[in-house]
């Protein structure tokens, strides 16, 4: 949607980032300090349980809202970016997902790292290939393809 609206994807490329980074990062403390607390096999069973449960959500299409573009665009291209992505990404798949990966693995700034780095390979591309491109997609293809494997995750984490 930002793309569609703005056509300038450097700035909407720097906002994802900067969003990103700063919700991983929260995301990344929320499960390393939940790990503190809990005992190895509570943190498998969560981990795991954690897993399937952003499998079974990864099937359910995303719903985009166009307000939410439209409510920051006065205030430039990279604030409105920033400011929408963080927002459309509190509490997505991707930071319940991050915050599990953090509870399991360390160091932190390597899980941000590399939950980060996923976000940019998948998201950068669509807002330089633009609406026209991505509706081509095989979203369903996709979305089914990333179930299978977070299924396949939790069942790692059940089996090791």
């Amino acid at each position: 949607m930002l793309a569609a609206k703005y056509r300038r994807p450097w700035p909407i490329c720097i906002g994802i980032l900067c969003a990103i980074l700063v919700n991983h990062a929260i995301a990344g403390s929320v499960g390393a300090l939940v790990a503190q607390w809990l005992t190895p096999l509570q943190l498998k069973r969560i981990v795991a349980v954690g897993f399937f449960a952003v499998a079974a959500w990864t099937l359910v299409p995303d719903q985009a809202d166009a307000s939410s573009a439209v409510r920051g665009s006065g205030h430039g291209v990279l604030v409105a970016t920033t400011i929408a992505y963080f927002l459309a990404e509190m509490g997505d798949k991707t930071q319940v997902a991050t915050v599990v990966l953090a509870a399991q693995y360390h160091p932190l700034w390597q899980v941000i790292v590399g939950t980060t780095a996923g976000m940019l390979l998948v998201n950068l591309p669509v807002v330089w290939l633009g609406t026209r491109s991505a509706a081509k997609l095989p979203l369903r293809s996709a979305r089914i393809s990333a179930a299978a494997l977070f299924a396949a995750l939790g069942l790692w984490i059940v089996l090791t």
